[in-house]
């Protein structure tokens, strides 16, 4: 019998953690994956560490390091697919090449919104930091740079803030809502982590828009705010979200509702009677999948998320049939200057009948989320301790009725004899 061919399109998170899974359960299979950009595979959270000059880009490649080791993965690099047809089993790449699948994986993830509403987005010294490339070119521009502008106070920004930091150039953040990280947490809980961006040195100007970038000699000399301020910098960064890459199937036939849509085993669907396709899946950014605590269709641009949708994505490739749990829409994790904080589950609660309970001291920031019969944990904001954060996690994820455990979750006093317990 010949060895089947799986081909998987995007060599990041996903698509190269559904090419180890693959590897390790069929020993025998040809997988190629075909990747849009020049550089390898590396790990795309990195990537401000090469702003700052701490790490080479042969340090965060993926392939070879950590639990990137499978062998016989032929990664195809400048590899962009511009088709797919299904009823062929073919694929094209860059507009020329056919490429054959006995099993597809779409794993395209997703590139940078730019607002239309902000002009000159085309100047030398604008980012919207995603690729190694991206953070290469940043890195040469930081030399000759004083004052950077960050667009957007979300996580992306945060990093890069810091890395700018690091450099010496000083960042002001312009943020359109009222605080900054106000996609995964409310305003009471993301005042701690302002303050310690403030600390470290960040300006944060909330509730403006950049509306236009200003031209220099050298590329971008300025930026012009909604409020008539024009604000002197040589590097904009736009921290705005990002939008899934599906234009390739528009005529595939391939259901595309913003994302690819996925099936409980990251299965595609087809047509209008969104049947399952068989041999087709997907995951990580472009993929919609759904939300374990609402059971709404959603998607996400999370690393790990995108990691442990591709490990599925690759076991029902391989044969293996597996469940796909659904991902959170919120799960964030990261420590901004001193300040560790942890955000998941449903953490937006104003005007919703859930039962929460918040706990704050000068240095730290708790909220837990109930179900509104209080039965439930469905989200938690840590900031500044986080300790055991997994097994609050775990409560949320597996929906574990608390029964007796409520008590020890609202004091924080949650070990794991008592997740063993339950």
């Amino acid at each position: 019998m010949a060895p089947l061919r799986y081909v998987i399109i995007g060599g990041s998170a996903a698509g190269m953690a559904a090419a180890q899974a693959i590897r390790e359960l069929d020993r025998d299979g040809i997988i190629t994956v075909l990747s849009a950009e020049a550089n390898p595979p590396y790990y795309r959270p990195m990537i401000p560490f090469i702003v700052t000059g701490r790490k080479t880009p042969g340090e965060i490649a993926m392939t070879g390091q950590g639990p990137y080791t499978a062998r016989g993965i032929d990664v195809r690099l400048n590899a962009a697919v511009t088709s797919v047809d299904p009823s062929a089993r073919t694929v094209v790449v860059n507009d020329q090449e056919p490429v054959q699948y006995d099993r597809l994986l779409i794993a395209t993830g997703s590139r940078p919104y730019i607002p239309p509403t902000i002009q000159g987005v085309d100047i030398p010294g604008v980012y919207a930091p995603r690729t190694l490339a991206d953070a290469q070119s940043l890195a040469d521009r930081v030399s000759r740079a004083r004052e950077a502008i960050l667009a957007g106070g979300g996580m992306v920004n945060l990093k890069f803030a810091f890395a700018l930091l690091e450099r010496g150039v000083s960042v002001t953040m312009v943020v359109t809502s009222p605080e900054i990280l106000s996609q995964v947490m409310e305003m009471d809980a993301a005042a701690l982590i302002r303050d310690a961006l403030v600390r470290a040195g960040v300006r944060i100007l909330t509730g403006r828009n950049i509306v236009q970038i200003i031209p220099g000699p050298d590329g971008v000399a300025g930026v012009l705010l909604d409020t008539g301020e024009e604000i002197p910098c040589q590097i904009v960064c736009i921290g705005k979200g990002v939008r899934p890459n599906v234009e390739f199937l528009s005529e595939s036939g391939i259901v595309v509702d913003g994302g690819v849509v996925a099936d409980e085993h990251t299965a595609c669907l087809l047509g209008k009677q969104q049947k399952r396709l068989p041999d087709v899946y997907t995951a990580g950014d472009v993929a919609v999948t759904f939300d374990p605590i609402t059971g709404q269709r959603m998607m996400t641009a999370l690393w790990t998320n995108a990691v442990e949708m591709g490990r599925c994505a690759g076991r029902n490739m391989a044969g293996w049939t597996t469940l796909y749990t659904g991902t959170f829409g919120i799960l964030n994790a990261t420590q901004v200057a001193e300040v560790p904080f942890v955000s998941m589950g449903i953490v937006h609660t104003a005007g919703t009948p859930y039962e929460t309970h918040i706990a704050r001291t000068a240095n730290t920031y708790r909220k837990l989320v109930f179900t509104e019969d209080g039965t439930r944990l469905i989200g938690a904001v840590f900031v500044g301790d986080i300790h055991h954060a997994g097994l609050y996690r775990y409560l949320i994820r597996e929906r574990v009725p608390l029964n007796g455990l409520k008590a020890a979750v609202i004091r924080h006093q949650l070990h794991y004899g008592h997740i063993l317990k339950a």
